[in-house]
């Protein structure tokens, strides 16, 4: 690949043409269709510094931790009720001790993945190997249960057809559900405890947005972005660059492990030398860039579209902050 910078206009003046061009490819693609206006293009962002109007309505890794362990707190309570002692698996011990590029870099990265590898010095240390300074976490088993406390975790009997026990999607409906299932002279609650203690942080009320509904939007967002004529020829130029460096037929960032047939040495001399050509050439187009403007310019359409149900969400995300708080 050449990699001479002759004749390259300096850093600011590249994204003042990139926030013009870019914006002016956009046409007159308003709220309502066609591909939506951008904002400024930066040049070659680091992943972690991109704000996405998603950010507001996802957790961190240490908030997803936390929700974790209140969950397991509120099935816990819910066996005691029944005088089952019940402690489960903590979620910090799954967790991991960091995400992939994130870890690396010594804190969370949220987008780290999201257009493909991006860290120049993640890829020359690590290659496509995600886990890499993360260390080996066993997952621990899950506690043994005594058919009894199985019928009370579950909501059903050991051996039944799994799906045809009586369920609730939220806890009002669930104080209307009988689960025809009784243990220590009380009714156990539909889907058992386990349910009981999803519903409680996270379905609380009939009204309660469901928990994926944000990842859905994040996704669809996403998947507008990759059509959007921009995109597209920016990972023209990327795949053309990647050509000329000498991985040829490479369409999408996503494809390199799987086309070069690194995935069982994502972290090798082969995986290395690709994972830093792979990230040279999203530098020499400015894939991040351009692609990260574009996803923040679908997010803030459905947003916008979205605006009374994520407004709910997120009150309703506060209450199971201030539920986790009041459990200690």
């Amino acid at each position: 690949m050449n990699t001479s910078r002759r004749n390259r206009p300096s850093a600011p003046v590249l994204a003042l043409l990139a926030t013009v061009l870019l914006a002016g490819c956009a046409g007159t693609g308003g709220s309502e269709g066609g591909e939506p206006e951008l904002g400024p293009v930066e040049v070659n962002p680091a992943t972690a510094t991109l704000a996405l109007p998603m950010d507001a309505y996802t957790d961190t890794e240490a908030e997803r931790i936390r929700m974790g362990q209140v969950q397991q707190a509120l099935v816990s309570r819910c066996m005691a009720r029944y005088g089952f002692t019940y402690e489960g698996v903590r979620p910090a011990e799954v967790a991991g001790a960091g995400t992939g590029a994130g870890a690396g870099a010594g804190a969370e990265d949220r987008h780290a993945y999201l257009f493909g590898l991006a860290d120049p010095a993640y890829a020359a240390a690590h290659g496509y190997d995600k886990s890499a300074g993360e260390g080996s976490v066993a997952k621990p088993a899950p506690p043994q249960l005594s058919d009894s406390a199985y019928v009370v975790m579950n909501g059903e009997r050991p051996g039944a057809q799994g799906g045809t026990a009586p369920d609730a999607n939220t806890e009002e409906e669930a104080a209307q559900v009988d689960s025809g299932l009784t243990a220590a002279g009380q009714k156990v609650p539909a889907g058992g405890c386990g349910r009981e203690g999803y519903r409680k942080l996270y379905a609380p009320t009939k009204d309660s947005v469901d928990l994926l509904f944000t990842f859905g939007l994040a996704s669809e967002a996403h998947d507008r972005s990759r059509q959007d004529s921009r995109v597209v020829d920016a990972l023209k130029k990327w795949s053309s660059c990647m050509d000329k460096s000498g991985y040829a037929g490479i369409a999408s960032p996503y494809d390199v492990v799987e086309k070069l047939g690194l995935e069982d040495d994502k972290g090798g001399p082969k995986a290395v030398t690709a994972a830093k050509a792979d990230v040279a050439c999203k530098r020499e187009v400015n894939l991040v860039g351009i692609w990260g403007a574009v996803e923040k310019a679908y997010q803030e359409r459905l947003v916008e579209e979205h605006a009374e149900t994520l407004a709910l969400y997120k009150k309703q995300r506060e209450a199971r902050f201030k539920l986790a708080a009041s459990l200690g």
